[in-house]
Formats: C-alpha cells, structure tokens, sequence
C-alpha cells in the first residue's frame, strides 16, 4: 500500500531529512587516507543520537550499524569494520535516521584523496542518473519513468544497472511501497501523486550490473569486482514537481 503523508508527516519526514543532511556536512571531511570505517560509524552514531534522532539502520533486520559503508567494488549494505580508508578509494556512504517515529534516508559516494579518472567518471555519471531521475518526478508520472531516466543514462554512458536492489518509500517507515528499480521492470508501475515520498536511490557498476553478497549476509559487491557507486535522495511528490528533502553538496 502506498502511503499519501500528510501535512504533519511532511513536515516530520522534512525535519528528518534536515537532521541526515547535517550528519552528511559534518561526516565528509572526515572521509580521508587513514580514518577507519569504524570511527565514521561512530561519529554518525553519536552526531544523531546527540540530536534526538535514532540511527534507523541499526538493529534494522539485524543489520549491525549505523552506517552502511561501501568502498570500491562493494554496491551497498558494507559493514564498517577496522579497515583504514586509503588514496585513491571511492565510499559510499549510506545513512538513515528515525527522529520521532519520521524516517529519512540517503547516500552518497565520495573519493578519498585522488582517484582514478574511470572513478572519477562513475560517481560523476551515477550522480547525474539521480538528477535525471528527480527530474523525472512529478504528479501523473509513473515509477517506470524514474527507472527509465536511471538506466538510459547509465547504460549510454557503458555503465552496468544493479536490478537486484531497488529505491522505495519512506516516512513512515523505512522501507514502505512502492519499489523503484533502476531499469523499466515487467512489474507494478504506479503513478506518482502528490504527498508521496520516495527514496530514488541509483546503483551503478563499472562493469556489468551483476553482483553477489558475502558470507556476511549483508555486504553486495560487484560480481566482476568493477567499482560501483551509490546516490541516494528522500523527495517529495509536490503539486507541481517534486521537493529534494536530503541534500549532500559537493
């Protein structure tokens, strides 16, 4: 079922989003050679929970963390560990915030230092998948019209789609209906209506789309070991177009 929030809601879902922007200003510079995968999860953990909000992935299906942190050729759902962040790394960084029962979420990838031009040229194409897809976004349109934005740019530009894992709603919950996949599916495309928030989220790979997940349960990394990289915004469905609730400025 697909959730119309309310005035109330909207504003709860904005304030939220507001609180995850924040976490994303302050974490960046810290995404440097040296820095563990560690220390940012807990400065995520402390910076929300010091705020009043709840870290909304930890705990969430057992899902151990804060942070999801997704370096090279891991897609998403990377559990920080120890491991130092070195020159030349691209990280994604994948974050969710319950603050008063209002549920936010977004990602971004950032390179460590100097990286190589093909990563360079994934993030910067990953991220324009995103702002196509926004553009996309508007009452009457259709989901498929989001997936379609997704793929055509990354596939033009010799990129690979991951069609295993997908956008969605969000506000109310962390996960709610409908499913964004990020190419045109023979599954349900509904229309896009004022009030619904979604969270459009491309997942894209220098090589092929095909990934597997380790024996963590969790962690997805490229099955060719290409890089991959991750964006991710909460919006808004608005009367006339569509309002960007997270924001991560480069």
């Amino acid at each position: 079922m697909i959730r119309i929030k309310n005035k109330e809601q909207i504003e709860g879902i904005r304030k939220s989003c507001s609180l995850l922007s924040s976490l994303f200003t302050e974490i960046k510079p810290r995404v440097q050679a040296g820095v563990s995968m560690l220390e940012l999860d807990s400065f995520a953990r402390n910076f929300i929970e010091h705020h009043g909000g709840r870290p909304a992935f930890l705990g969430y299906e057992g899902y151990p963390a804060t942070l999801c942190i997704s370096v090279n050729e891991t897609v998403i759902h990377g559990i920080p560990t120890k491991q130092l962040l070195i020159e030349g790394d691209i990280v994604g960084l994948d974050c969710g915030i319950d603050l008063n029962g209002y549920y936010s979420d977004a990602a971004l990838t950032l390179g460590v230092g100097r990286v190589s031009p093909e990563a360079d040229r994934l993030m910067r194409v990953t991220r324009e998948c995103l702002e196509n897809a926004i553009a996309s976004v508007r009452p009457g349109a259709r989901i498929h019209d989001i997936s379609r934005a997704v793929f055509r740019h990354a596939t033009n530009a010799g990129f690979g789609v991951v069609r295993q894992y997908c956008g969605h709603g969000v506000g109310l919950e962390m996960h709610e209906d409908p499913q964004i996949p990020n190419y045109v599916s023979p599954g349900p495309n509904p229309r896009l209506f004022p009030g619904m928030v979604v969270a459009i989220e491309p997942m894209i790979n220098a090589g092929t789309g095909d990934v597997r997940v380790l024996d963590d349960d969790w962690t997805v990394v490229t099955l060719d070991s290409s890089l991959s990289a991750h964006y991710e915004h909460t919006i808004l469905v608005t009367e006339s177009g569509c309002e960007v609730f997270t924001s991560w400025q480069f």
